[in-house]
């Protein structure tokens, strides 16, 4: 049965900022790869209907073994709509042998102007069964902080 999971953070930057910075290259590459994986983008066209392919390499792979390889998830993902500087939604397709991880998940990513800053809200449903929830939402809390820092860090 495919699940939703979500995770939500306060940025302290307009919406327009913290936009820009889910729809470019080398920012996506630097906060998108959480805690413990470094990531590489190989293909990148970003318009409805475009997306991007995303090699992501865990630095330990010993209690993580990849989705992809041993030590990797390749995750190719759909641009399915981009409403500046509201929200990106992307459909992320998995390489694997693996049928728990089959599938296309659907990431929501919702900007709403704040009095802080921006709430960046991310709602992932029809996730894969393969894909421990709690380490997903993890996961998910732990980009959304590397984007905080990323953005944050550039004001």
């Amino acid at each position: 049965m495919r699940r939703t999971d979500s995770a939500r953070r306060t940025i302290a930057a307009p919406p327009a900022i913290v936009y820009g910075a889910l729809v470019d290259r080398e920012s996506i590459e630097a906060w998108l790869p959480p805690d413990g994986m470094s990531g590489r983008v190989e293909r990148w066209d970003l318009r409805p209907g475009g997306g991007f392919r995303m090699v992501l390499t865990y630095l330990d792979a010993a209690d993580n073994p990849g989705k992809t390889s041993a030590t990797t998830d390749v995750v190719d993902v759909g641009f399915a709509a981009l409403v500046p500087p509201e929200r990106v939604v992307q459909r992320a397709v998995f390489e694997s042998e693996d049928p728990s991880f089959a599938g296309t998940m659907t990431m929501n990513w919702q900007l709403t102007a704040t009095g802080g800053g921006t709430e960046v809200t991310v709602t992932a449903t029809e996730v894969p069964p393969g894909i421990d929830q709690a380490a997903h939402e993890a996961g998910i809390a732990s980009s959304l902080a590397n984007l905080a820092s990323y953005v944050e860090g550039s004001l």
